[in-house]
């Protein structure tokens, strides 16, 4: 007769084969598959560890294991990514949102007081990951997420309902901002594709085999998106406004540049947790100024 799993032996048990299979975090992905493979929540496995798993569920375990040893990620087996305090809804369509992201999410915090209205813009939006993250914290803004493809706003679309946003957030098929007026917004926020073209075939497989080629091709040197943006951003933004976008860890210097060529002053570069180069802003700097408590 063979042993009885219980939760507790699943997730040492996932764990040790992520681990021997040289995953990073193995304890956070096997846990996050054991919730989703049996239902159970991290507060079940902490405080009833000997609960039995069912042979389904242990079916079902071993086949997600399976495909994270194959590099796929968490995010993509389970459908869905954490980000900042809301839950998405993520397809192959749409780049699986990253905590190094939440550094727009820092300024944002910052630069727009708790019940203060205002308008925001994401570019390139995605999974509508930073708009409806910061439409989450600030009731009083609302806000339009653009892209240019029409399977990454149904998601976006998806995540704004399943969260109550779709009151305030608006979708838009269109190239970044075209079609808008002039000085339509107080907030501009984008994460655009930045990898240089060449250094695709070198990322993870995580990245490259699960992401969309567009959410990560940057052109040859990785700013021909910020090339772009710059004088749009510029163009949008309401006089005194705010703008944040992401950039890759060695790009600081050519994006700040990029914004002052558009016009913009005060432009500094923000370092995320991780004490990289990650958002190039006119705003305040996060990591200089606490972020206000609610």
């Amino acid at each position: 007769m063979s042993e009885q799993i219980t939760l507790v032996s699943a997730w040492k048990s996932a764990q040790a084969r992520l681990k021997a299979g040289r995953i990073d975090s193995p304890s956070i992905d096997a846990r996050l598959l054991l919730e989703a493979a049996t239902g159970a929540s991290r507060m079940d496995i902490l405080t009833d560890p000997y609960r039995a798993v069912t042979a389904e569920q242990a079916e079902v375990m071993d086949g997600y294991v399976e495909r994270r040893l194959r590099r796929e990620p968490v995010s993509r087996i389970l459908g869905r990514k954490g980000f900042w305090k809301i839950m998405l809804n993520v397809t192959p369509d749409v780049l699986s949102p990253r905590p190094d992201t939440e550094t727009i999410l820092d300024i944002a915090m910052l630069a727009f007081a708790p019940h203060e209205a205002f308008s925001m813009i994401d570019l390139g939006t995605g999974s509508g990951a930073i708009l409806l993250a910061v439409l989450a914290e600030r009731p009083a803004a609302s806000g339009v997420g653009t892209d240019i493809s029409s399977e990454a706003l149904a998601v976006a679309k998806e995540n704004a309902a399943n969260l109550d946003l779709d009151g305030r957030a608006a979708f838009l098929r269109t190239e970044w901002a075209a079609g808008f007026g002039d000085h339509s917004f107080d907030f501009v926020a984008s994460n655009p594709p930045y990898i240089p073209t060449d250094d695709i075939a070198g990322l993870d497989p995580e990245v490259r085999e699960h992401d969309p080629i567009l959410a990560l091709d940057g052109g040859p040197d990785g700013l021909q998106a910020y090339r772009d943006l710059a004088p749009e951003i510029m163009r949008i933004l309401k006089p005194g406004g705010t703008f944040a976008v992401e950039i890759g860890f060695d790009q600081g210097p050519q994006v700040k540049a990029l914004f002052e060529a558009a016009g913009f002053e005060g432009v500094i570069v923000v370092k995320d947790l991780g004490d990289r180069h990650r958002v190039v802003t006119n705003g305040p700097d996060p990591r200089t100024n606490p972020i206000p408590k609610m």
